[in-house]
């Protein structure tokens, strides 16, 4: 089948600017110039407004509104930035700590404690692929029910941190154990010391974005592997998704490919595109699930209210000949989001 994508790949500038030049001293890959434009844009608008609401008790009360909302506007794009280079090392050997600089002090304004994500996503959910160890696994769960996420969600507030230092103390992993209790420990501390220094700005600028990260990473998860092949949920074409020509592919930094980033978890964000091509008839052969024009915040909105005839028209039929209703019809997409019990 014949695709054109508009997601976004590298293209090679003619011309250099002097900040790149500068800036290519210290990164490893001329292609995420864009995550140093990116953490300059939050440290020189988000990162200096939240400062304001400290120093300033008698602000405005539309200001801390105001705040969340651009707080939710580089959510997207910086989360996604902490997983590339959490993937991807960023910063040259010798500069390598100055990518703390990302993860741990902007990570604070964007409901990310420390040490947390990385040691969650990398070392535990890449290992585990979202089968029955994955702490984040939706296998258990309907993932059309709003009663199911709410459970996942629920546990993941309350558990999440604990369940993971279980999970490494349970491998003897216990320098990773030891890092996201400590990790945890240390960002409860600095955000409880700021809201008692200034609870209203505590509030709007640490405690609401960590609530609402933790929502957003889990429901991102969810729809990333709500259609599971019940014969085989270990395999990666039927345990995920992929998401083409979506305008969250241009903010987030190609994040819909999500199958792709699961079968090469190093592979550089401005591959993607061209890897799914090339690869497209596997993705055929294995009945993948492609969504043309939806991001997974869309697609867990319309798993949570059923609605299985739009996302059947967005399902992007991969073969030539004339579709087999099994690819387009909401009864396959339905057989795909089943509880699954247990793995063989």
């Amino acid at each position: 089948m014949k695709l054109t994508l508009t997601d976004p790949s590298f293209v090679l500038k003619e011309k250099q600017q002097p900040f790149e030049t500068f800036c290519l001293k210290f990164i490893n890959d001329k292609r995420d110039m864009p995550f140093i434009y990116l953490s300059l844009k939050i440290s020189l608008t988000l990162v200096p407004f939240a400062f304001f609401l400290f120093v300033n008790r008698g602000a405005a009360w539309f200001l801390y509104p105001l705040y969340f909302g651009l707080y939710v506007y580089f959510l997207g794009p910086y989360v996604l930035m902490l997983h590339n280079t959490c993937h991807r090392k960023l910063f040259k050997k010798q500069y390598a700590n100055l990518v703390k600089y990302n993860h741990w002090f902007l990570g604070l304004f964007f409901g990310q404690t420390l040490e947390t994500y990385f040691h969650h996503h990398i070392a535990m959910h890449h290992v585990e692929n979202n089968l029955e160890d994955d702490l984040s696994s939706t296998m258990k769960y309907r993932r059309d029910s709003l009663r199911g996420f709410m459970h996942y969600l629920v546990s993941f507030y309350f558990k999440g941190i604990l369940d993971l230092v279980k999970y490494f103390k349970q491998r003897s992993r216990d320098k990773f154990a030891r890092k996201v209790w400590m990790g945890e420990l240390a960002s409860i501390a600095i955000i409880l010391s700021l809201c008692i220094y200034h609870f209203y700005a505590g509030l709007f600028v640490f405690i609401l974005p960590v609530l609402f990260t933790r929502f957003a990473m889990m429901s991102g998860n969810w729809a990333q592997h709500a259609f599971i092949d019940n014969n085989e949920p270990e395999n990666i074409y039927k345990n995920s998704i992929t998401c083409i020509n979506s305008g969250y592919n241009k903010k987030c930094f190609n994040d819909g490919y999500h199958i792709g980033h699961h079968l090469r978890p190093g592979m550089h964000w401005t591959e993607m595109p061209g890897d799914f091509l090339k690869n497209i008839e596997k993705y055929r052969v294995n009945e993948a699930i492609v969504f043309e024009g939806l991001d997974y915040f869309q697609i867990w909105f319309l798993l949570m209210t059923k609605n299985y005839a739009y996302l059947s028209k967005r399902l992007v039929p991969l073969s030539d000949d004339t579709p087999d209703p099994i690819n387009i019809s909401s009864r396959f997409l339905k057989s795909r989001t089943r509880k699954i019990a247990a793995v063989a």
